[in-house]
């Protein structure tokens, strides 16, 4: 061959070795990734009185997701990689310095947003109550540090289902906020217990996981780094919130409809802000922008 042919060739074949193909079987992956994430939280419950783990420490529960990740890993094997890494950003020298202080400019963001939604929460209560239902750490019958070590395993252990597998796996067939959407109503619907409440309490509570998803997928949008540690932060942080500041063991009502609603006031500049930015597709987006939507 050639020679110029020859480095033709293998510009080429690197070409399509970084060009996504068009991703098929997704609503196959999904069906199957949300099947076992509800399975195996239920069996992982009934379990949680044998291993005499107190629930107010770790809900084993949250490691449903993850036993889904292990599940679509030993049925597509070749996928998993590139779904856990997230979305791959299309990437050209004038754009990347622009887009790397983009991404940090989210991080730093998201893991600020939780404070906003306790702040918010704190408000709503004084409203809505006239009082402040903060929880002291020393009120807990376990060391501080364990309560926080737990948090963030249990929500690691979501996380690298819901925001490091099925976000990219969504993305690659729906725009960002379609697919956080999608996934917030799936995570929010995995909670079943909150389900069974009164229904405001419920609908409070589907509208929190729904717009903690959309700032999570919009934060994480073109972020292929630490992605499991960013959202198992955001999360954890949201949740230590709700335990010591709204009295999330209480089943009342109104502070489940006042965390819906500060999760959407949260949420609400990131999606103004989504809009305003450059339209410039990833690598998975361009790949299946002929595809069904």
């Amino acid at each position: 061959m050639p020679e110029h042919k020859q480095h033709q060739h293998q510009h080429q074949h690197q070409e399509q070795g970084r060009r996504p193909v068009p991703r098929r079987g997704w609503a196959a992956q999904t069906g199957v990734f949300l099947a076992v994430a509800f399975l195996a939280a239920g069996l992982c419950g009934a379990l949680q009185p044998t291993t005499g783990i107190p629930p107010e420490v770790l809900q084993l529960t949250q490691f449903g997701p993850a036993l889904a990740v292990a599940a679509a890993a030993l049925l597509w094997p070749g996928r998993i990689r590139d779904r856990l890494a997230g979305t791959l950003p299309a990437r050209s020298k004038g754009s990347e310095d622009h887009e790397t202080r983009l991404r940090f400019g989210n991080r730093a963001a998201l893991l600020l947003t939780p404070a906003l939604i306790t702040a918010l929460c704190a408000g709503g209560a004084l409203l809505t109550s006239g009082s402040l239902p903060v929880t002291s750490p020393h009120a807990f019958a376990h060391p501080l540090t364990l309560l926080v070590t737990a948090q963030l395993v249990g929500a690691c252990a979501e996380e690298i289902g819901w925001r490091c597998y099925l976000q990219p796996l969504l993305r690659t067939r729906f725009g960002p906020v379609t697919a956080s959407v999608l996934v917030g109503t799936a995570w929010g619907l995995w909670h079943v217990p909150a389900l069974t409440q009164e229904p405001a309490y419920a609908a409070g509570f589907l509208t929190a996981t729904i717009a903690m998803s959309v700032i999570l997928g919009l934060a994480l949008e073109r972020v292929r780094s630490n992605r499991l540690l960013l959202a198992g932060g955001f999360h954890t942080l949201v949740n230590l919130g709700m335990l010591f500041v709204t009295d999330e063991t209480s089943p009342a009502t109104a502070p489940m409809v006042v965390l819906g609603a500060a999760c959407l006031a949260a949420a609400l500049p990131w999606i103004a802000s989504a809009r305003r930015a450059p339209t410039t597709p990833d690598m998975i987006t361009a790949a299946t922008a002929d595809g069904p939507r």
